[in-house]
């Protein structure tokens, strides 16, 4: 079924994908800023606290210390060394921290949805209810910004089969909800146009934390992950995508670690520091109509 959704194409058998500026790489970085709710309304197989009953005050304090404390730390090192910022943003984080809101107006992030809360699992849902939830998630992108959204990217990675048909049906143009490639590539679905920009589960500070690895393990990581891709990108343009969690490496023990990571990226040519839509765009305006696989 993966092969109808998304057509298998060798990397070395596609066409040169060139970057602006002739970079070898275009590298977005994606704090994901989410809100857990502390009483949610909605268990369907999968218990979204790991401690019960409900509230689980432990794994919602940690979560909380992201919004009120580590996106503030992360957005000044992301200040310092000139990195645009993509938000995969739960749409509620604006709702309930307008603070936020502000933050990302102030400096331009570029905003990927990520449903409406952390706690709202989509794999659960009928199609009906899933369009629903990325309906109201626009619809809150819409209504603070007079803009339409352009990225999705399903709340704690909780995809379903309908998923990419119904973002694009909904006039979104890019989703992070696969993990399959280091470039753009279209995806087969029903109705419009819908580009996989490549997220990391790999370079995911949540995946190296949830295995009991620390920040110097994950700076390392991606400081490794990026030199492979941008060597790779003399020949065939890469996607470098660093996922991070403000609850996390926004800490003050692994704040050092995350700029380890961002002193190395910047400190190269043939570097676009871009955003997912950025990426979209550009991939848009070299692949016009979709050919097939990443081509």
């Amino acid at each position: 079924m993966i092969r109808d959704r998304i057509p298998y194409s060798p990397i070395h058998d596609r066409p040169r994908l060139v970057w602006p500026g002739g970079a070898r790489v275009a590298v977005w970085v994606v704090p994901n800023v989410e809100h857990y709710e502390y009483l949610p309304a909605r268990v369907a197989l999968r218990n979204p606290w790991p401690r019960m009953p409900h509230p689980d005050v432990l794994g919602y304090g940690l979560r909380d210390y992201g919004n009120r404390v580590g996106l503030w730390r992360m957005a000044d090192l992301m200040d310092a060394y000139g990195i645009p910022c993509t938000l995969s943003l739960n749409m509620a984080v604006w709702e309930h921290y307008p603070e936020i809101l502000d933050a990302g107006m102030k400096r331009g992030w570029d905003v990927m949805a990520h449903g409406m809360y952390n706690t709202r699992y989509h794999h659960a849902m009928t199609g009906d209810e899933e369009r629903a939830e990325i309906a109201e998630a626009m619809a809150v992108y819409r209504r603070h910004t007079g803009q339409t959204l352009k990225g999705w990217f399903a709340p704690a990675a909780t995809f379903t089969w309908a998923s990419s048909d119904l973002v694009a049906e909904a006039g979104i143009t890019y989703s992070g909800d696969w993990y399959h490639d280091d470039q753009p590539c279209d995806i087969t679905v029903r109705k419009g146009r819908l580009i996989s920009v490549p997220y990391q589960m790999d370079i995911n500070d949540a995946m190296v934390w949830r295995h009991h690895y620390e920040a110097d393990d994950f700076a390392q990581m991606a400081i490794d992950h990026f030199d492979t891709l941008w060597r790779e990108g003399a020949d065939q343009g890469r996607v470098v995508c660093i996922a991070l969690h403000p609850f996390l490496m926004g800490q003050p023990q692994r704040i050092r670690a995350l700029e380890r990571v961002f002193a190395h990226i910047t400190a190269h040519e043939g570097v676009w520091l871009a955003t997912g839509a950025q990426i979209a765009d550009w991939y848009l305006s070299q692949r016009p109509r979709a050919a097939g696989g990443a081509a």
